[in-house]
């Protein structure tokens, strides 16, 4: 009997598989600091294209899950695949908390922005292109000839977010990246992330301190316990988008926020 010829699955057979694959697996993962077990044997699968907020106890790991993710800090154990490759062979960006140390003062905004495409030798006119074009796409009303020093918290802000969706990346991390800002800026930024994360979909982690704020901005919320960190619950928030301010309020949000809210304060009994 002859035998079968292989099948070779087509370019939307492959695109619809990779959809559904996790974009970031995390096996193993273990890191101490001194005697603290911050994750021993850690296991996570973060979605493709969807909004990710981690949420825990104070001192749980949240920064620390995301900062061994992006690079910044070496696990003691454990694999990090993304779509199967090592962080080296993608692209990623990271909004870090403290925006006024995370801009080069002496640059212009419109530099700051460009400046990882400089870093990746990208010609002048290109890199020039290529940030009018996410400007643009953006739809952000934002003086970028102005310097960092002569612009309000929010605006630095989304500077460095901006700066970090210039390289296009496949995975965007943000570390707490309203938690300097005032309540007002911070309405304000939380709608230009959404925004932002509507117009590109982008598979991205947002560590948060507020919960409203995880459940507002997220697809799914991650629910960590105390350390050594585990998995408290992963639910997928169904509220439509774009949210506003009346999704605060509507039967689905509320009952979402009250179940984390009662995940949160389970581990935090158990300390």
């Amino acid at each position: 009997m002859s035998a079968r010829p292989a099948i070779i699955p087509g370019p939307g057979a492959i695109a619809a598989a990779r959809r559904t694959h996790p974009h970031v697996t995390i096996r193993g993962l273990s890191k101490r600091f001194g005697k603290a077990v911050i994750y021993d044997k850690f296991d996570l699968d973060i979605p493709r294209g969807e909004l990710i907020s981690v949420f825990g106890p104070n001192g749980c790991g949240k920064s620390t899950l995301i900062n061994i993710v992006a690079g910044l800090i070496p696990p003691d154990a454990g694999q990090i695949l993304f779509d199967g490759m090592l962080l080296h062979e993608i692209k990623f960006g990271y909004v870090f908390q403290n925006y006024r140390e995370a801009l080069f003062p002496w640059l212009r905004a419109f530099d700051n922005v460009a400046y990882p495409l400089k870093m990746m030798k990208v010609p002048p006119a290109e890199r020039k292109a290529r940030t009018e074009r996410l400007v643009a796409r953006l739809g952000i009303k934002l003086d970028l000839n102005l310097y960092p020093y002569q612009m309000s918290g929010g605006q630095q802000q989304l500077v460095s977010i901006m700066r970090a969706l210039i390289v296009e990346p496949e995975i965007l991390f943000l570390d707490e990246p309203f938690s300097a800002l005032d309540y007002e800026m911070t309405l304000f930024m939380r709608e230009q992330l959404q925004k932002l994360f509507m117009e590109t979909g982008t598979t991205t982690v947002l560590v948060s301190h507020d919960l409203e704020e995880a459940v507002y901005l997220a697809d799914r919320v991650l629910l960590l316990s105390r350390h050594p960190a585990l998995v408290a619950d992963f639910p997928k928030v169904t509220s439509a988008r774009p949210r506003t301010d009346a999704t605060l309020s509507e039967p689905d949000f509320v009952r979402m926020k009250a179940h984390c809210l009662d995940v949160f304060q389970r581990e935090v009994r158990r300390a």
